[in-house]
Protein backbone atom coordinates (compact mmCIF):
# COMPACT_ATOMS: atom_id res chain seq x y z
CA UNK A 1 0.00 0.00 0.00
CA UNK A 2 1.34 3.63 -0.59
CA UNK A 3 1.72 6.04 2.40
CA UNK A 4 3.59 8.51 3.71
CA UNK A 5 6.33 7.90 5.78
CA UNK A 6 9.11 9.03 8.28
CA UNK A 7 12.39 7.18 7.66
CA UNK A 8 13.93 9.85 9.93
CA UNK A 9 14.11 13.44 11.36
CA UNK A 10 16.76 14.43 9.65
CA UNK A 11 15.19 13.59 5.75
CA UNK A 12 11.57 14.32 4.69
CA UNK A 13 9.05 12.45 5.03
CA UNK A 14 8.30 10.40 1.56
CA UNK A 15 5.77 8.61 -0.03
CA UNK A 16 6.66 4.98 -0.25
CA UNK A 17 5.15 1.17 -0.97
CA UNK A 18 4.63 -0.61 2.43
CA UNK A 19 3.04 -3.28 3.51
CA UNK A 20 -0.86 -3.53 4.89
CA UNK A 21 -0.15 -4.00 8.60
CA UNK A 22 -2.75 -6.67 10.20
CA UNK A 23 -4.96 -5.96 13.38
CA UNK A 24 -3.61 -7.11 16.68
CA UNK A 25 -5.98 -7.87 19.63
CA UNK A 26 -8.44 -4.70 19.76
CA UNK A 27 -7.41 -3.80 17.16
CA UNK A 28 -9.36 -2.89 13.85
CA UNK A 29 -8.01 -2.46 9.89
CA UNK A 30 -9.66 0.64 8.16
CA UNK A 31 -9.68 0.97 4.33
CA UNK A 32 -8.87 4.90 5.30
CA UNK A 33 -11.42 7.78 3.30
CA UNK A 34 -8.79 10.86 4.10
CA UNK A 35 -6.54 12.23 6.92
CA UNK A 36 -6.82 15.33 8.71
CA UNK A 37 -3.57 17.43 9.20
CA UNK A 38 -2.55 19.15 12.43
CA UNK A 39 0.38 21.16 13.59
CA UNK A 40 1.86 18.38 15.53
CA UNK A 41 2.59 16.37 12.04
CA UNK A 42 5.32 18.92 11.70
CA UNK A 43 6.64 18.34 14.98
CA UNK A 44 6.18 14.97 14.67
CA UNK A 45 8.21 14.58 11.28
CA UNK A 46 11.18 16.52 12.95
CA UNK A 47 11.26 14.44 16.11
CA UNK A 48 10.44 17.27 18.43
CA UNK A 49 6.44 16.35 19.12
CA UNK A 50 6.12 14.63 22.77
CA UNK A 51 4.74 11.45 21.23
CA UNK A 52 6.42 10.40 18.14
CA UNK A 53 7.38 6.83 17.17
CA UNK A 54 10.58 5.83 16.63
CA UNK A 55 11.11 6.02 12.67
CA UNK A 56 10.09 4.62 10.42
CA UNK A 57 6.35 5.62 10.90
CA UNK A 58 3.69 6.78 8.68
CA UNK A 59 2.57 10.51 9.62
CA UNK A 60 -1.14 11.20 10.40
CA UNK A 61 -3.05 11.44 13.72
CA UNK A 62 -6.69 11.55 12.95
CA UNK A 63 -8.73 9.77 9.89
CA UNK A 64 -11.90 8.78 8.28
CA UNK A 65 -12.47 5.37 6.95
CA UNK A 66 -14.17 2.19 6.64
CA UNK A 67 -13.44 -1.06 9.00
CA UNK A 68 -12.09 -3.87 6.96
CA UNK A 69 -11.38 -6.55 9.40
CA UNK A 70 -11.07 -6.93 13.64
CA UNK A 71 -8.42 -7.95 15.82
CA UNK A 72 -9.17 -10.81 18.29
CA UNK A 73 -11.63 -10.17 20.52
CA UNK A 74 -12.93 -7.38 18.60
CA UNK A 75 -16.48 -7.02 17.90
CA UNK A 76 -17.61 -3.29 17.37
CA UNK A 77 -17.58 -1.58 15.32
CA UNK A 78 -18.74 -4.14 12.67
CA UNK A 79 -16.73 -4.71 9.68
CA UNK A 80 -18.31 -2.14 7.11
CA UNK A 81 -19.01 0.43 9.59
CA UNK A 82 -17.36 4.00 8.60
CA UNK A 83 -15.74 5.50 11.65
CA UNK A 84 -13.65 8.26 12.52
CA UNK A 85 -10.55 7.66 15.31
CA UNK A 86 -7.25 9.46 16.10
CA UNK A 87 -4.38 7.13 16.02
CA UNK A 88 -2.16 9.50 16.72
CA UNK A 89 -0.11 8.32 13.51
CA UNK A 90 -0.83 5.70 10.89
CA UNK A 91 -3.32 7.82 8.92
CA UNK A 92 -1.09 9.07 5.52
CA UNK A 93 -1.70 5.71 4.14
CA UNK A 94 -3.98 3.74 1.99
CA UNK A 95 -4.82 1.33 5.05
CA UNK A 96 -4.13 1.79 8.60
CA UNK A 97 -4.70 -0.36 12.04
CA UNK A 98 -5.96 1.55 14.91
CA UNK A 99 -7.78 1.03 18.63
CA UNK A 100 -11.57 -0.42 17.76
CA UNK A 101 -12.50 1.42 21.35
CA UNK A 102 -11.70 4.52 20.00
CA UNK A 103 -13.64 4.69 16.66
CA UNK A 104 -16.61 6.24 16.64
CA UNK A 105 -19.42 5.96 13.58
CA UNK A 106 -19.77 8.90 11.26
CA UNK A 107 -23.21 10.10 11.00
CA UNK A 108 -24.64 9.62 7.40
CA UNK A 109 -24.65 13.26 7.14
CA UNK A 110 -20.77 14.18 7.98
CA UNK A 111 -18.14 13.69 4.66
CA UNK A 112 -15.28 11.69 4.89
CA UNK A 113 -13.26 15.05 4.67
CA UNK A 114 -15.08 16.39 7.55
CA UNK A 115 -14.88 13.25 9.66
CA UNK A 116 -11.43 13.30 9.20
CA UNK A 117 -10.72 16.57 10.64
CA UNK A 118 -13.02 16.82 13.38
CA UNK A 119 -11.80 14.35 16.51
CA UNK A 120 -8.70 16.46 17.57
CA UNK A 121 -9.61 20.59 16.84
CA UNK A 122 -12.98 20.19 17.61
CA UNK A 123 -11.84 17.20 20.63
CA UNK A 124 -9.36 20.09 22.19
CA UNK A 125 -11.36 23.22 22.07
CA UNK A 126 -14.38 21.42 23.47
CA UNK A 127 -13.07 19.81 26.61
CA UNK A 128 -10.45 23.07 26.58
CA UNK A 129 -13.36 24.97 27.30
CA UNK A 130 -15.78 23.28 29.16
CA UNK A 131 -13.38 20.99 31.73
CA UNK A 132 -10.09 23.32 32.03
CA UNK A 133 -11.17 27.22 31.58
CA UNK A 134 -14.69 26.37 32.72
CA UNK A 135 -15.80 28.83 30.27
CA UNK A 136 -19.68 30.29 31.66
CA UNK A 137 -22.06 32.05 29.32
CA UNK A 138 -21.99 35.80 29.17
CA UNK A 139 -17.74 35.37 29.25
CA UNK A 140 -15.72 37.09 26.79
CA UNK A 141 -13.51 34.04 25.12
CA UNK A 142 -10.37 35.74 23.21
CA UNK A 143 -8.87 33.55 20.53
CA UNK A 144 -5.96 34.10 19.07
CA UNK A 145 -4.40 32.20 16.12
CA UNK A 146 -8.38 31.81 15.33
CA UNK A 147 -8.50 30.80 11.85
CA UNK A 148 -6.55 27.70 12.13
CA UNK A 149 -7.53 24.82 12.70
CA UNK A 150 -8.20 24.81 16.49
CA UNK A 151 -8.70 28.15 16.75
CA UNK A 152 -11.93 28.16 14.67
CA UNK A 153 -13.50 25.39 16.21
CA UNK A 154 -12.23 27.50 19.25
CA UNK A 155 -14.46 30.36 18.28
CA UNK A 156 -17.88 28.23 16.92
CA UNK A 157 -17.47 26.09 20.56
CA UNK A 158 -16.95 29.70 22.58
CA UNK A 159 -20.50 30.74 21.08
CA UNK A 160 -22.57 27.43 21.41
CA UNK A 161 -21.78 27.78 25.12
CA UNK A 162 -22.79 31.57 25.05
CA UNK A 163 -20.03 33.41 25.40
CA UNK A 164 -18.41 36.58 23.61
CA UNK A 165 -15.88 35.99 21.43
CA UNK A 166 -13.19 38.52 20.08
CA UNK A 167 -11.20 36.78 17.32
CA UNK A 168 -7.77 37.28 16.52
CA UNK A 169 -5.94 36.69 12.97
CA UNK A 170 -3.49 37.78 10.51
CA UNK A 171 -5.51 39.54 7.24
CA UNK A 172 -8.63 40.33 5.87
CA UNK A 173 -8.91 36.89 4.40
CA UNK A 174 -8.40 35.32 7.33
CA UNK A 175 -10.54 37.46 9.28
CA UNK A 176 -13.91 36.63 6.92
CA UNK A 177 -13.59 33.41 8.18
CA UNK A 178 -13.60 33.91 11.67
CA UNK A 179 -16.31 35.98 11.24
CA UNK A 180 -18.32 33.42 9.65
CA UNK A 181 -17.59 31.28 12.08
CA UNK A 182 -19.43 33.32 14.54
CA UNK A 183 -17.05 35.47 16.54
CA UNK A 184 -18.44 38.71 17.97
CA UNK A 185 -15.19 40.93 17.12
CA UNK A 186 -11.97 40.82 15.06
CA UNK A 187 -8.61 42.30 15.56
CA UNK A 188 -6.33 42.17 12.70
CA UNK A 189 -2.69 40.94 14.39
CA UNK A 190 -0.63 42.48 11.43
CA UNK A 191 -2.42 45.78 12.17
CA UNK A 192 -3.91 46.56 15.53
CA UNK A 193 -2.46 46.17 19.02
CA UNK A 194 -3.99 43.11 20.42
CA UNK A 195 -3.79 44.45 24.09
CA UNK A 196 -5.36 47.54 23.84
CA UNK A 197 -8.26 46.25 21.71
CA UNK A 198 -9.48 43.71 23.95
CA UNK A 199 -8.97 46.52 26.67
CA UNK A 200 -11.56 48.41 24.97
CA UNK A 201 -14.04 45.70 24.61
CA UNK A 202 -14.09 45.20 28.30
CA UNK A 203 -11.03 42.62 28.44
CA UNK A 204 -11.19 38.83 28.23
CA UNK A 205 -12.43 36.28 30.94
CA UNK A 206 -11.01 33.48 29.09
CA UNK A 207 -7.50 33.87 26.88
CA UNK A 208 -7.53 30.59 24.22
CA UNK A 209 -3.58 30.20 23.00
CA UNK A 210 -2.52 27.85 20.29
CA UNK A 211 -0.09 30.59 19.28
CA UNK A 212 2.51 31.14 21.71
CA UNK A 213 5.26 33.55 22.00
CA UNK A 214 4.47 37.47 21.74
CA UNK A 215 0.70 36.84 21.94
CA UNK A 216 0.77 35.16 24.58
CA UNK A 217 2.40 38.10 26.54
CA UNK A 218 0.30 40.86 25.11
CA UNK A 219 -3.25 38.54 25.79
CA UNK A 220 -1.70 37.97 29.16
CA UNK A 221 -2.04 41.86 29.81
CA UNK A 222 -5.89 41.87 28.35
CA UNK A 223 -6.58 39.58 30.62
CA UNK A 224 -9.59 40.46 33.48
CA UNK A 225 -8.72 39.98 37.24
CA UNK A 226 -9.71 36.11 37.43
CA UNK A 227 -9.21 35.23 34.21
CA UNK A 228 -8.44 32.21 32.76
CA UNK A 229 -5.89 31.34 29.89
CA UNK A 230 -5.68 28.04 28.46
CA UNK A 231 -2.18 27.01 27.00
CA UNK A 232 -2.97 24.43 23.63
CA UNK A 233 0.56 25.08 21.67
CA UNK A 234 2.77 26.43 20.23
CA UNK A 235 2.35 27.54 16.48
CA UNK A 236 4.71 30.79 16.38
CA UNK A 237 7.77 28.55 17.32
CA UNK A 238 8.34 30.39 20.58
CA UNK A 239 7.15 29.02 24.14
CA UNK A 240 7.03 31.98 26.38
CA UNK A 241 8.30 32.67 29.93
CA UNK A 242 5.13 33.25 32.48
CA UNK A 243 5.68 35.65 34.33
CA UNK A 244 4.44 34.62 37.72
CA UNK A 245 3.83 38.11 38.96
CA UNK A 246 1.09 39.38 36.73
CA UNK A 247 -0.20 35.88 37.72
CA UNK A 248 -0.71 36.78 41.39
CA UNK A 249 -1.55 40.61 41.19
CA UNK A 250 -4.42 40.27 38.64
CA UNK A 251 -5.03 36.43 40.28
CA UNK A 252 -5.25 34.45 36.77
CA UNK A 253 -5.07 30.55 36.52
CA UNK A 254 -2.61 29.74 33.93
CA UNK A 255 -3.98 26.38 32.55
CA UNK A 256 -1.93 23.78 30.66
CA UNK A 257 -4.28 21.50 28.02
CA UNK A 258 -2.85 18.45 25.92
CA UNK A 259 -5.64 16.67 24.51
CA UNK A 260 -3.63 13.69 23.38
CA UNK A 261 -3.17 13.55 27.24
CA UNK A 262 -7.01 12.79 27.90
CA UNK A 263 -6.53 10.25 25.89
CA UNK A 264 -4.10 8.67 28.25
CA UNK A 265 -5.67 9.34 31.99
CA UNK A 266 -9.06 10.00 31.11
CA UNK A 267 -10.55 8.19 28.04
CA UNK A 268 -13.64 8.78 29.09
CA UNK A 269 -13.93 12.24 28.75
CA UNK A 270 -12.43 12.21 25.75
CA UNK A 271 -14.77 10.06 23.87
CA UNK A 272 -17.82 11.56 26.01
CA UNK A 273 -17.01 15.06 24.53
CA UNK A 274 -16.40 14.05 20.87
CA UNK A 275 -20.02 12.00 21.04
CA UNK A 276 -21.14 15.77 22.67
CA UNK A 277 -19.61 17.36 19.44
CA UNK A 278 -21.28 14.79 17.09
CA UNK A 279 -24.46 15.99 18.30
CA UNK A 280 -24.11 19.62 17.56
CA UNK A 281 -22.81 18.73 14.49
CA UNK A 282 -26.00 16.76 13.70
CA UNK A 283 -27.81 19.53 15.20
CA UNK A 284 -26.22 22.13 13.06
CA UNK A 285 -24.51 24.23 15.62
CA UNK A 286 -20.65 23.48 14.07
CA UNK A 287 -19.74 24.09 10.33
CA UNK A 288 -16.39 22.64 10.11
CA UNK A 289 -14.01 24.60 7.77
CA UNK A 290 -11.83 22.69 5.92
CA UNK A 291 -9.51 25.29 3.03
CA UNK A 292 -7.77 22.79 1.31
CA UNK A 293 -8.24 19.32 0.02
CA UNK A 294 -5.43 17.40 -1.42
CA UNK A 295 -4.82 13.81 -2.47
CA UNK A 296 -1.89 11.62 -1.11
CA UNK A 297 0.69 11.76 -3.17
CA UNK A 298 0.59 15.95 -2.82
CA UNK A 299 0.60 15.19 1.48
CA UNK A 300 3.70 16.97 1.08
CA UNK A 301 2.20 20.13 -0.18
CA UNK A 302 -0.88 19.75 2.35
CA UNK A 303 1.89 19.64 5.49
CA UNK A 304 3.42 23.27 3.56
CA UNK A 305 0.38 24.58 4.13
CA UNK A 306 0.23 24.50 7.62
CA UNK A 307 3.99 25.41 7.67
CA UNK A 308 3.58 28.78 6.19
CA UNK A 309 0.25 29.17 7.69
CA UNK A 310 -1.43 29.36 4.32
CA UNK A 311 -4.93 27.03 5.36
CA UNK A 312 -7.24 28.36 7.54
CA UNK A 313 -9.47 25.49 9.48
CA UNK A 314 -8.31 22.19 8.58
CA UNK A 315 -6.17 20.83 5.72
CA UNK A 316 -7.51 16.90 4.71
CA UNK A 317 -5.28 14.69 2.92
CA UNK A 318 -7.74 12.17 1.00
CA UNK A 319 -6.73 8.72 -0.89
CA UNK A 320 -8.73 9.22 -3.40
CA UNK A 321 -6.41 9.86 -6.83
Amino acid sequence: MRAFQVTGFRAEPALADIATPSPLAGEVLLDIHACGLNFADLLMAKGTYQDTPTPPFVLGMEVCGTVLAQGKGVTTPPIGTRVAVFGGSGGLAQRGVFEAATCLPVPDTMSDDVAAGFYVAYGTSHLALTDRARLQRGETLLVLGAAGGVGLTAVEIGKALGATVIGVARGADKLAVVRAAGADHLIDSDTQDITAAVKALGGADVVYDPVGGDSFKVAMRATNRKGRIIVIGFASGDIPPIPANIILVKNIDVLGFYWGGYLKFRPDLVMDSIKVLMDMFAAGQLQPHISHTLPLDRAGEALDLLRTRTSTGKVVVTMRP
